[in-house]
């Protein structure tokens, strides 16, 4: 906004006006600051839970009536029973390691399959090295058919 303002001993000129600040807003995004909370739908809520707990660590917070909550990476993931859901093709959900390879080994051990996709050059674990050389990604379905991924990037 501008504001034509008359100085003395000058002709008006015009001054930049800040806008107003609308109650309880300051300049950072609305949800810049908040702590994500993954769901992942599932149809069998049992199933699903003794996978995120015992196939991939993830620690179980507490279940209800609505979804068995874990703690990972400092965020909540709740896995909530959808009786009639269909899973996407897509990777949902993935997680930030630091040595992608002895992931995939330690979940392969675990049972885990990693998927392959032909328009992908794979290695023999199953992990895509993007062009440079430096980014890693293995995909995995866990038991409903939704996608994840273990990642460098």
């Amino acid at each position: 906004m501008r504001e034509s303002v008359r100085v003395p001993g000058e002709g008006p000129r015009t001054k930049q006006m800040e806008k107003p600040k609308e109650k309880g807003r300051n300049r950072m995004g609305i949800l810049e600051a908040a702590k994500p909370a993954i769901i992942i739908c599932t149809r069998d809520r049992a199933r699903a839970s003794a996978f995120y707990r015992d196939t991939l660590g993830l620690s179980l917070a507490h279940e209800d009536n609505f979804a068995a909550v874990f703690n990972t990476g400092g965020v909540t993931l709740r896995v909530s029973a959808v009786p009639d859901f269909t899973p996407h093709e897509h990777t949902i959900l993935g997680f930030h390691v630091p040595d992608v390879p002895s992931t995939v080994k330690a979940l392969r051990e675990k049972g885990l399959a990693f998927n392959r996709y032909q328009t992908f050059r794979q290695d023999e674990l199953g992990i895509w090295t993007a062009p440079g050389g430096s980014v890693q990604v293995a995909w995995f379905k866990e038991p409903d058919s939704n996608v994840l991924s273990v990642t460098n990037a």
